[in-house]
């Protein structure tokens, strides 16, 4: 599971922890202590898109993110890291706009990307509203 912390001075989530704070649904109050994209991505991303981002199929489908067109539109990968699709969560309450952009710009420019215009926190925050 992905490092959590407590946007307060508790705890990071561990073993012990009641199962409904280890849920896909978590309050607000969490966010992830992750600052770069690729340590976003390896923390969070990769347990459905994989090592490689080839995704997966199985009980759910995790789509490809490599050489994908869909991250060519900025604003369609900041919108789904920040509301969800389908069965990916919502990360918008877990993430910053720092956050969510480094991990965009991350996955627009690895995995076969080459997008280079660069996501700011500032296009973040402009989605958010």
């Amino acid at each position: 599971m992905a490092a959590l912390l407590l946007q307060s001075s508790s705890p990071v989530l561990g073993q012990n922890d009641p199962p409904a704070l280890k849920s896909r649904h978590f309050s607000s109050r969490y966010r992830f202590v992750e600052t770069s994209g690729e340590q976003l991505y390896i923390n969070v991303c990769r347990g459905c898109h994989m090592v490689d981002a080839m995704g997966a199929s199985g009980a759910a489908s995790y789509p490809s993110l490599v050489a994908n067109r869909n991250l060519e539109a900025s604003f369609y990968a900041i919108d789904v890291v920040l509301n969800g699709r389908r069965a990916m969560p919502s990360f918008g309450e877990m993430m910053s706009d720092d956050q969510i952009a480094a991990v965009v710009n991350y996955l627009r420019t690895h995995f076969g990307n080459s997008y280079s215009d660069a996501v700011m926190a500032s296009d973040v925050q402009a989605a958010r509203r």
